[in-house]
C-alpha cells in the first residue's frame, strides 16, 4: 500500500504589514501571525515580495511590507478569507520555455541603450542572427573618455554622457520604476539580477541599480550576448539606409560599409540628433512630440530628509526623493520634478560642441552629501520658431548653446542660487557638478516660458514640501534631454508606417521614458520580428 501523497502547506500572500524605523525584518514572522491571529509555528517560508516607506505622518515613518507564506493548515486562517489584504497564491506555473526559430532572420540592432540590449537578447535567445552596433565605446573606456571630459578634457562626439555602450541611463541613478503594468518588467528586473544588480531590486518599490553597480551590469550583459553569438560593433554609427520598394533591406555604417540584413532595430536614444535628420531626408515618417526644458536643483541630502521624513537620517531609511507637479492654468503647462538623484550628483551632459547640458545621477548607496532633481516645464511643438518636424530638436541645440555662452564658452554649466534666481535675495552656489559651474543669471539660458513657469511653481513646490525653497539650493542648467524632441511612427506591427523592416524602439523613438520602460520596448520590438518569422512558418512555437 502506498503512502499518501504530502500536499504542499497553502501559500499566502498578505500585504501592509508594518515595521517602524527601529524594528527587525525579523519581527516579521510575529507580526502576521498577530494579525491573522495564528500561532507562530504555524507560519514558516517567509519571504519579503516588496517594500516601501510610509512617510505621510512626519517623525512616525514607517516600512510597509508584501509577505509571502505558507500555513501549515488552511483551516487556521479560514476565518480571514474576506480580508482584502490576503490573498491565496496559485501554484507557480511551469516556466515558458523559448523555442529557437528554424528561419532564423539577420537582425540589425542600433545602439547599446536598454532598448536595444533587451532586444537583441531576446532576439539572440530566439535564435536569430543579431548585430549589435553602438557609435560609442564600450562601457569601461567610455567611463574614461567621460571622466576626462570632465576633468577638462575635450568632448568627444560619439563617446560621451549620451552615447556609448548602456545608453544614457549609464550616467543616471539607474531608475527602474515604471508606471507600466507590462508582465515583462519583471523579466527584466530579473534579467538585470542575474547579470550582477543586487536582488533588491525584485521587492524594493522604488528600485534603483545606481550608475556604479550599471557598469558592472552592462559588462556581464555583453559577455552573455558574446556567448549567445551576437556580433558587437562599438565606433559603429548607423549613416544610411537602404530599401528597396519601401522595404529596408540593409543599412550603411560610417559611412561606407553596407550591411545586409532582414530588419533594423532603431534603438538611438533621444539624443541621435544626425540619425533624425537621417530619417527626415529619407522621408521615415516622424512627428514633433512634446518634451520639457528647465534646471536641476541641488539641495543638502539630509534637508530632503528632514521634509520628507521628519528626520535628517536613520540607518533604515533610504535617502529621500520627492515628486512635485504644478499645472499652470494660465498657461496650461506643466511644471514637475523630473528624474529626481537623492544623495547623487550634477553631471554635465554634452554630446554636442559648444553646447552645455545637464543631468543627475547617483551611486546605489546613494550616500552623497546633496539630492538634485531636475525642475522642468512642459515644451510644446507650437513654441517652435517654424513648424518643420525636426523644430524641438534645432529648439533644444539653440538653448544649449545658449548655456554654453552664459557658463563662458568653456563646457562649465551656469549656476545660480534658487533665492537670487527668484529675486528674493541671494546665497551661495554650492553645487556637486563635474567638472564644476559658473556663476550665472540662469533666466538667461532659458525661454522665457520656462522661467514663467519656474517662478510660478516653486512657491507652490516650497508649500507643498516646506523648506524646499531656501538659499541653500543651487541651480544648474540646463536640461533639454527629456525626452525625444520626435516620435519616428510606427504602426500595431512595430514597424515604420512607411518603410517595412524598421522597427523604431525606445526612448529615442518616442515609445518609452526611462530604462525599464525602454528594456520592455525592446523586448516587444524584437518579440514582434520574431513574430512575424513565426507567421510565415506555421507550427513554430513563440515565447513572449
Amino acid at each position: 500500500m502506498k503512502d499518501d501523497p504530502v500536499m504542499p502547506s497553502p501559500c499566502y500572500q498578505l500585504r501592509e504589514i508594518h515595521l517602524t524605523l527601529d524594528e527587525d525584518e525579523s519581527q516579521l514572522a510575529e507580526k502576521i501571525a498577530d494579525y491573522l491571529t495564528i500561532p507562530r509555528f504555524a507560519i514558516d517560508n517567509i519571504h519579503i515580495i516588496r517594500c516601501g516607506i510610509d512617510a505621510r505622518r512626519k517623525g512616525r515613518v514607517w516600512r510597509v511590507y508584501t509577505v509571502q507564506f505558507t500555513v501549515d493548515d488552511a483551516s487556521r486562517i479560514a476565518h480571514c478569507q474576506a480580508d482584502p489584504r490576503l490573498v491565496v497564491v496559485a501554484p507557480s506555473a511551469a516556466e515558458s520555455v523559448i523555442v529557437p526559430t528554424t528561419s532564423p532572420q539577420r537582425v540589425v540592432v542600433v545602439g547599446m541603450g536598454p532598448a536595444g540590449l533587451f532586444a537583441a537578447l531576446t532576439l539572440a535567445r530566439h535564435g536569430h542572427h543579431v548585430c549589435l552596433v553602438e557609435r560609442g565605446n564600450p562601457v569601461e573606456q567610455r567611463v574614461a573618455d567621460v571622466n576626462r571630459f570632465w576633468s577638462g578634457g575635450e568632448l568627444l562626439g560619439h563617446s560621451n554622457v549620451q552615447f556609448g555602450e548602456g545608453g544614457a541611463g549609464t550616467f543616471s541613478d539607474g531608475k527602474l520604476t515604471t508606471r507600466s503594468k507590462h508582465p515583462l518588467t519583471r523579466t527584466v528586473l530579473q534579467t538585470l539580477v542575474d547579470f550582477g544588480a543586487p536582488e533588491q531590486i525584485l521587492i524594493n518599490a522604488k528600485p534603483h541599480v545606481g550608475t556604479d553597480r550599471l557598469r558592472q551590469v552592462l559588462i556581464n550583459f555583453r559577455r552573455e550576448l558574446q556567448r549567445l553569438g551576437v556580433e558587437l560593433r562599438y565606433e559603429c554609427c548607423l549613416t544610411d539606409l537602404v530599401c528597396r520598394n519601401d522595404r529596408l533591406t540593409g543599412v550603411i555604417l560610417n559611412g561606407q560599409q553596407e550591411q545586409a540584413c532582414d530588419a533594423v532595430v532603431l534603438a538611438v536614444g533621444h539624443s541621435a540628433r544626425d540619425t533624425y535628420e537621417l530619417l527626415h531626408q529619407r522621408k521615415i515618417t516622424l512627428e514633433a512630440k512634446p518634451f520639457a526644458v528647465g534646471v536641476r536643483v541641488e539641495h543638502p541630502a539630509e534637508l530632503i530628509n528632514q521634509i520628507q521624513y521628519g528626520l535628517a537620517k536613520h540607518e533604515h531609511l533610504p535617502t529621500a526623493d520627492y515628486a512635485l507637479t504644478y499645472n499652470d492654468r494660465e498657461t496650461g503647462r506643466g511644471v514637475y520634478s523630473f528624474c529626481m538623484c537623492p544623495g547623487g550628483q550634477v553631471v554635465q551632459s554634452s554630446s554636442e560642441a559648444n553646447g552645455v547640458v545637464v543631468n543627475g545621477m547617483s551611486h546605489f548607496k546613494r550616500d552623497g552629501a546633496m539630492s538634485n532633481s531636475a525642475l522642468v516645464v512642459s515644451v510644446r511643438p507650437d513654441d517652435f520658431a517654424d513648424s518643420s518636424v525636426l523644430a524641438g530638436m534645432y529648439f533644444q541645440r539653440h538653448w544649449e548653446r545658449q548655456a554654453f555662452e552664459l557658463g563662458g564658452g568653456g563646457y562649465l554649466p551656469p549656476a545660480q542660487n534658487l533665492m537670487a534666481f527668484l529675486g528674493q535675495g541671494s546665497g551661495p552656489v554650492v553645487s556637486t557638478c563635474r567638472p564644476g559651474v559658473v556663476e550665472a543669471p540662469l533666466r538667461q539660458a532659458l525661454p522665457g516660458f520656462v522661467v514663467e513657469g519656474l517662478l510660478r511653481a516653486l512657491p507652490q513646490f516650497d508649500r507643498k514640501m516646506r523648506g524646499f525653497v531656501t538659499r541653500e539650493a543651487t541651480l544648474v542648467g540646463i536640461e533639454t534631454r527629456t525626452s525625444a524632441p520626435v516620435r519616428i511612427l510606427r504602426g500595431s506591427d512595430g514597424q515604420s508606417v512607411n518603410c517595412q523592416g524598421l522597427y523604431p524602439t525606445g526612448e529615442g523613438a518616442g515609445y518609452a521614458g526611462g530604462i525599464m520602460s525602454a528594456a520592455v520596448d525592446g523586448m516587444q520590438q524584437a518579440l514582434a520580428i520574431h513574430r512575424q518569422t513565426h507567421h510565415q512558418h506555421a507550427g513554430e512555437q513563440c515565447f513572449e
